[in-house]
């Protein structure tokens, strides 16, 4: 009966299905086909509601509200400036200040291509017109991009932790370095692919000093209240001031200051688009979420997690083995299915291979987050790809097949990430 479950389900996606329908159909099909099971219409109905009755959910709008209206106040350019103030001449110092800008924007959206909206239509055209490589370009900021999800605040990891049991905070504090871990995979990347193809320095000479014409403490000034956004963030978080949704709060109050009385780069009458924009955004998610859930509590009446459990643990036998299983799953999965589902389905079914193999529960949430990230970039689902293309009209499979380098670098990242679980739990 599971293997039917999961048959209906992939076909319901092969036919184009919503994934939110395709979800709710395949949970009330395992009802149909068991009346015995507890799981009818009024059972999908009533933990729906549950689902979504979670303060922690709350962060979820809340934070992209937040990237939304950064996104419309223009703070992207301004961290990118002033990071390519410092390094704007040196070898590949222009794409390693994109990358880092993604990193750093990742800390205020919480979302990949949302990351790569923002980063991606200020930095393509600016380092085309600085002479690098058109394809190479979108394809490092797609990828950089999924950084926004594994840099907290990580919108991924607020659906693990509700999903898990997890604490939100520490998922938080576990994605710092591992996401600093891909960054510089990806800039030794992008420091090789310069140094052999070449830059045209005095295009680079002559930006570094128009950057630099306002001297540091013009540059500092300008760019302060970008920089300082996530610093208020995630160190209210980390201190323990406040919980993450509370920070999704104080971020949404800060980036109306901030971009509306501070750098004045959206008028306040411009906000009821940006809310309206972040409703169409969070709303789909949210249903995800609610029918997700019951899909996956069906899941567990039907005792599919220790059955897939047991048969991933008696066919690989050693902790590295069901590791290296379950990543091959997973970046399987984040090829044909979206981020948010992926998590909620296969949570459930991953907990109990985890507990038996003795993998920290925070660990293994990063590990997650990791492989679905690069989902971001990989066809047919890889919404950074549509994002990036829709950006320069560059065709999907043109950017994903230069983004196979920078796939890579982020591949051996989660190899160490994997095999290495201090990565994640160093800073808890």
């Amino acid at each position: 009966m599971i293997g039917s479950v999961f048959i209906i389900f992939f076909i319901s996606l092969a036919l184009g299905v919503p994934i939110a329908i395709s979800l709710g159909f395949t949970a009330l099909s395992a009802y149909f086909m068991n009346p015995t099971l507890p799981a009818n219409i009024e059972y999908a109905y009533r933990t729906m509601i549950t689902a979504l009755d979670s303060y922690s959910l709350l962060a979820i709008p809340l934070f992209i509200l937040s990237g939304n209206i950064m996104a419309q106040g223009g703070i992207s350019k301004k961290l990118f400036n002033f990071f390519a103030y410092f390094i704007g001449d040196k070898t590949a110092g222009m794409p390693i200040a994109a990358i880092v800008t993604c990193l750093f924007y990742g800390a205020i959206s919480g979302s990949g291509p949302a990351t790569v909206a923002a980063v991606g239509a200020m930095t393509i055209p600016l380092l085309t017109e600085l002479g690098y490589d058109r394809k190479f370009v979108v394809s490092m900021i797609a990828v950089a991009g999924g950084l926004g999800v594994i840099i907290p605040p990580s919108i991924p990891f607020i659906i693990y932790g509700q999903s898990s049991g997890a604490s939100v905070g520490n998922l938080f504090l576990a994605g710092v370095l591992p996401g600093i871990l891909i960054a510089l995979c990806m800039i030794v990347y992008a420091f090789y692919f310069c140094k052999t193809k070449g830059e045209d320095k005095e295009k680079l000479k002559e930006n570094a000093e128009k950057l630099r014409s306002k001297g540091f403490f013009g540059m500092f000034r300008d760019s302060f209240w970008a920089l300082l956004s996530p610093v208020i963030i995630l160190g209210g978080i980390y201190s323990g001031i406040v919980t993450p949704t509370e920070a999704a709060n104080i971020s949404v109050v800060y980036a109306i200051i901030v971009s509306v009385f501070i750098y004045k780069s959206i008028k306040f009458r411009e906000l009821s688009s940006v809310m309206k924009d972040t409703v169409a955004t969070a709303a789909p998610i949210l249903l995800v979420v609610s029918i997700a859930t019951v899909f996956g509590k069906v899941l567990t009446l039907m005792q599919a997690p220790v059955m897939i459990s047991k048969a991933i643990t008696s066919t690989f036998t050693t902790k590295a083995s069901v590791l290296i299983a379950i990543n091959v799953i997973l970046l399987f999965v984040g090829m044909v299915m979206d981020t948010t589902p992926a998590i909620l389905i296969l949570t459930p079914i991953f907990m109990p291979i985890i507990a038996a193999i003795g993998v920290d529960p925070i660990h293994f949430g990063v590990l997650m987050v990791v492989n679905l990230a690069i989902g971001f970039v990989t066809p047919p689902v890889g919404i950074n790809l549509f994002v990036a293309s829709s950006l320069t009209n560059l065709p999907v499979m043109e950017i994903a097949k230069h983004a196979i380098p920078f796939i890579i670098a982020f591949l051996v990242a989660l190899m160490a990430i994997t095999f290495i679980p201090q990565i994640s739990l160093l800073l808890l």
